[in-house]
């Protein structure tokens, strides 16, 4: 459980308000979705990793081979190493109520976190997350709320794999909702005031 295993931001925030964490999408940073989670969530402590895979210079959690085609060894490797980061700092931070934000690849492996620890998080947002793999869940998500945010006609997640996943979720305990806006993988404003509403 290293607090320093990624390159991040921290964001302190009040006492008693929950620990947020936030993962960014192919490309994205630590920093943009520092912000984001702020907005989200405006008093809650934000810890914010940066990928540390490199795709053609894109920081990504995990290493594919194709767009959905996953290198599920290195799949491996990330969830565990972000699961000990994330176990570490709320530790560390002693916190009640631990949330999880993560868009595109930022939500692939929370998605992957969850299923390996549940017990991580309280909450999850997954926006527009791809899992094109049937999950081993170790464990109940009974009690862990999670929201699925989703296009309806994004090209990197088709829909029927949402909903497949959304199945997945549910069959394994979680008390599962997904907000559908009517467009990509872009992130629209009706998702935004969705994930801050579920978080609230």
């Amino acid at each position: 459980m290293s607090l320093d295993s990624y390159q991040h931001t921290r964001l302190p925030g009040v006492p008693d308000a929950p620990l947020v964490f936030a993962l960014h999408g192919t490309g994205g940073e630590d920093t943009q979705m520092a912000r984001l989670a702020r907005q989200l969530v405006p008093d809650a402590t934000i810890v914010a990793p940066r990928g540390d895979v490199s795709e053609g210079g894109a920081a990504r959690f995990f290493r594919r081979t194709g767009e959905g085609v996953y290198d599920m060894d290195d799949l491996a490797r990330a969830t565990a190493k972000m699961a000990g980061f994330v176990a570490g700092h709320k530790q560390t931070e002693k916190a009640q109520s631990v949330y999880g934000i993560g868009y595109s690849n930022g939500a692939n492996i929370l998605a992957t976190i969850l299923f390996m620890r549940p017990d991580l998080f309280d909450r999850a947002v997954l926006m527009h997350p791809l899992i094109p793999f049937k999950p081993l869940i170790e464990g109940s998500l009974s009690g862990k709320r999670i929201l699925i945010t989703a296009g309806r006609h994004d090209p990197i997640c088709p829909p029927n794999l949402t909903a497949r996943l959304e199945a997945y979720l549910r069959e394994a305990g979680g008390d599962v909702a997904v907000e559908w806006h009517p467009g990509g993988h872009e992130i629209r404003q009706s998702e935004l005031e969705a994930a801050r509403s579920f978080l609230a």
